[in-house]
């Protein structure tokens, strides 16, 4: 059944237009709420946001949807999308909403969703909230309308469980970290927990002021970060995104490492520990081939699965992995949450580096990535990856690439494009191979 207001991610979009507007979030807050009335007791939902300027109409909207149809509503203010998720589980709450649009700019927002369990929503309980949201809900009687409660200790709540990932034998002294909160939601939470664990911190992206958050800064521009790295003559950099479930670092010489590289790192402490479940670890299409041949040089297994963090939880739970994630930085780690961590992932890679006694550049770049080239092609219409010509072309390049790189080609979930990656031993091959495919497909549309 297609879907009409969810994503890969929630319901996103431009602010007060389409499914973004206060009307919509209401209706969404109704919908939902109904929808998780389950039992005779009290219920509750965890309304959690990031710094976007709309996160306040779209918090009061929700506020509204829920109470009258019954639930009551706690809001703990700007934290991150996997401290919702956590708080909705540790507080017993029937359901958790995140207000945010990740990484996007500040004129996007959002909505997550979370079970009882704290894990996002499956896609049964999606549909069904859809097919309330543009159906009749009812309402609770006057009596029964759902309170509102605005809880001030949500954020000692998360500092105290994200320090008690950290390992116990350890602590941060004479470490100096740059962390880059992007202006958004961890940018009290995430150098509170690192400083009380003893890092010497430069804080940048940490003032938010509703229109800054993501703009050039956090991981998705990690320019500044490395700035202020080499600036500060710092150990190691931090980058996190608008709602803090993304994590990109940099080394001591300004240069970033991806979540390729930090999963690789992450692993391989917790295979030593002997606590890697499932013999390996579970990443996208997208994650590096030097990734793939690292592992399995080390004994470890790679799972590959479609594009999104959604795909790669599914699959640790469904197979029994513990570590997982995307070469963008979302890190899942199922020892501690349900969802990407960029903190918690973060407290992993600095412990490994506190174990190694050695510089991040040497701890974090555990292999040589192939090179690897994507490009974008815009369509307007038709599916031009079924034409017989661009079948063709694609054939032909994967067997030119048999056994010495790989190729991945998917339409985009979210905008009119295909993308067509490409990764070998041999750049010059790798370029060529994407530009004919590119090619065929410009030429099928």
């Amino acid at each position: 059944m297609a879907r009409k207001y969810f994503g890969t991610d929630g319901i996103r979009g431009l602010t007060n237009a389409g499914a973004m507007t206060a009307e919509m979030a209401m209706k969404v807050g109704m919908a939902a709420g109904r929808h998780f009335l389950r039992g005779q007791h009290r219920h509750r939902v965890v309304i959690g946001k990031d710094t976007r300027l709309s996160g306040y109409m779209l918090e009061s909207a929700l506020q509204a949807g829920f109470t009258s149809v019954g639930m009551d509503v706690t809001l703990v203010g700007p934290m991150p999308t996997p401290a919702v998720a956590m708080l909705t589980k540790s507080m017993r709450a029937d359901m958790g909403v995140m207000i945010s649009a990740s990484h996007n700019p500040f004129f996007d927002n959002g909505i997550k969703l979370f079970g009882p369990d704290g894990y996002k929503l499956s896609d049964e309980d999606e549909l069904a909230i859809e097919a309330a949201i543009d159906g009749e809900v009812a309402l609770a009687p006057a009596g029964e309308i759902g309170r509102a409660k605005r809880i001030d200790d949500a954020r000692g709540r998360y500092i105290h469980f994200a320090k008690s990932t950290f390992p116990n034998d350890l602590r941060l002294d004479g470490m100096k970290v740059v962390v880059d909160c992007a202006n958004g939601a961890a940018y009290q939470v995430a150098p509170e927990a690192l400083w009380e664990l003893g890092a010497d911190l430069v804080q940048i992206g940490v003032q938010p002021n509703g229109l800054n958050i993501n703009d050039k800064i956090g991981s998705t521009h990690p320019e500044a970060l490395s700035a202020a790295v080499t600036e500060h003559r710092a150990d190691i950099g931090i980058a996190l995104d608008g709602d803090a479930d993304r994590l990109i670092v940099v080394d001591e010489k300004g240069r970033v490492i991806d979540g390729d590289q930090l999963m690789a790192t992450i692993a391989a402490g917790w295979a030593r520990a002997g606590r890697l479940a499932g013999g390996g670890l579970v990443a996208t299409v997208m994650s590096n081939l030097g990734l793939e041949r690292h592992l399995k040089a080390q004994g470890l297994g790679l799972i590959r699965t479609a594009v999104g963090d959604r795909h790669v939880l599914e699959a640790m739970r469904r197979r029994g992995y513990n570590v997982g994630g995307e070469q963008s930085g979302h890190i899942i780690l199922s020892d501690y949450a349900t969802t990407g961590d960029g903190l918690v992932a973060a407290l992993q890679v600095l412990a490994e580096i506190c174990r190694a006694g050695a510089p991040a550049s040497e701890v974090l770049r555990r292999f040589e990535p192939l090179p690897q080239l994507l490009k974008n092609v815009r369509f307007s219409g038709g599916k031009p990856l079924e034409t017989e010509a661009v079948k063709a072309v694609i054939a032909d390049a994967e067997a030119e690439l048999a056994g010495r790189g790989r190729l991945v080609i998917r339409p985009s979930g979210t905008e009119p494009v295909i993308r067509v990656m490409a990764e070998g031993d041999d750049p010059a091959q790798v370029e060529q191979v994407v530009d004919r495919i590119c090619d065929a497909v410009r030429a099928a549309v």
